[in-house]
């Protein structure tokens, strides 16, 4: 999810500004397909989500766009995951085709078999440990993806999955109806006091950092660029065929790995070949969050995915340095073409990693700037703290976070004081995920150059 900066008010964050200010491309699309017509299979990657997995379900259930067809992977399981998960779609009649693994290989692997083994053409990817909150995710994701040959993903907004979320779906008939079948299942996350207290932790400080990601940084770079780096991979709709022309290619480099993080990567490599990741902004899905002491592994993970893929799409980072050279040849290739285009599409762009790799690509600047901050902020930090230079440290930090409370709280409509109050309570934990990031590039320097160990995956 946060390959973007930590509310680091940063050159980012200007372009996300700048973007927001400019508006998005204003042509309207004309797709040539009709998403109405578009056969969608939903892949349920699971790994001991006997808790989640009949919630996740009965979001499924109350979709107005229902799919063709429910795919659960249990990745090698030890709980009731698998079990739970086929009584409950025999109490609500739904139809389900179950892979049960002996021991996991990861969640990589599955997208890459399912892109290939089915023949839908949306493969809806919905960890078994999120719920959709929207009733028309599926539908306003599928609607999206049609809208352009150029879109490659879409997702919506993803939030924290709370304890009010459990107890509204444990309500609807669907769960009712399996609890019947299933009386001893507990679907409640009530752990005790100290698991609910790591959770609470976890959840406040995951739901300011997304409501910044995706209401400033991201819904700016949609404006701006018509894309976001990459699809938030809990619940993300993507076309088939894209995927499984992705692995196509890498699988014979890099076999299954990738990254450590499969969604940064997919969405890098959509952007590699000129096509788009969007982030809708009307529907919403909430997933379930490690608790807080596990929250290092999980920034390790996503920042390290970040740099794995910024090394493998190399082309992409210099395209600022192409910026001029694009410039002219699209002016040239516009005044070659002599007919008005009949399928309208915002954001056009040619296609092929031939093209990003002698012109790059405007979003480039992001996954540039991207990719300064987050190795120059926490080295900043670091060197001053090193040499002791306390009134430069006070001041950055200081204005830092005005400047991102001040944001945070703008963009918190109808909820500015809550939202102010928990940016407030949250800033120790995102300094401190700042230095994690410090860990971090040193092992992927250590794989890089040292182990020259390049075996990353999920």
């Amino acid at each position: 999810m946060a390959t973007g900066p930590y509310f680091v008010v940063s050159p980012n964050a200007v372009l996300s500004l700048i973007g927001l200010m400019h508006g998005p491309d204003k042509t309207t699309p004309t797709p040539a397909e009709d998403w109405r017509q578009a056969t969608v299979d939903v892949i349920i990657p699971a790994l001991n989500e006997q808790e989640t997995i009949p919630l996740c379900l009965a979001s499924i259930v109350r979709q107005t766009l229902r799919p063709r067809r429910v795919v659960l992977i249990d990745d090698g399981s030890g709980d009731h995951t698998l079990e739970w998960a086929r009584e409950f779609c025999d109490a609500n009649g739904i139809e389900l085709m179950a892979i049960h693994r002996k021991e996991p290989i990861g969640k990589t692997p599955t997208i890459k078999r399912q892109a290939r083994e089915l023949d839908s053409d949306v493969e809806f990817i919905l960890d078994g440990d999120t719920i959709l909150e929207s009733d028309n995710y599926i539908e306003r994701a599928v609607e999206e993806l049609y809208k352009a040959k150029g879109i490659a993903s879409a997702c919506g907004v993803v939030l924290p999955l709370r304890g009010k979320d459990r107890a509204q779906l444990l309500e609807t008939p669907a769960i009712q109806r399996f609890r019947e079948r299933v009386p001893e299942a507990k679907l409640r996350n009530g752990h005790g006091f100290w698991h609910r207290l790591n959770q609470g932790v976890t959840n406040l400080y995951r739901s300011v950092l997304y409501l910044f990601l995706q209401r400033f940084v991201y819904r700016g770079e949609m404006a701006f660029f018509g894309t976001i780096t990459n699809p938030v991979g809990c619940a993300v709709a993507y076309r088939r065929k894209y995927v499984k022309d992705l692995f196509d290619h890498y699988e014979p480099i890099l076999g299954d790995d990738l990254t450590n993080s499969e969604d940064i990567f997919i969405g890098f490599a959509m952007l590699n070949e000129g096509y788009r990741n969007i982030q809708l902004m009307d529907v919403y899905a909430r997933s379930q969050e490690p608790e807080s002491h596990r929250l290092p592994r999980q920034i390790y993970l996503w920042s390290s995915s970040f740099l794995q893929s910024c090394y493998y799409f190399d082309g992409l980072l210099r395209s600022p340095f192409k910026g001029i050279k694009r410039y002219l040849h699209n002016r040239r290739a516009k005044k070659t073409h002599e007919e008005k285009r009949k399928i309208q599409e915002p954001y056009r762009q040619p296609f092929g990693r031939a093209y990003t790799k002698t012109y790059g690509r405007p979003v480039g600047w992001v996954l540039l700037m991207g990719a300064i901050e987050k190795v120059g902020f926490p080295t900043a930090l670091l060197i001053m703290l090193g040499l002791q230079l306390w009134e430069p440290l006070m001041v950055t930090l200081i204005a830092e976070s005005v400047l991102s409370l001040t944001i945070l709280t703008v963009i918190a409509e109808g909820r500015r004081w809550e939202y102010l109050a928990k940016g407030i309570l949250v800033t120790p934990i995102r300094y401190t995920s700042l230095f994690y990031d410090l860990i971090t590039m040193g092992r992927f320097a250590n794989d890089l150059w040292f182990r020259r160990h390049r075996g990353w995956r999920k």
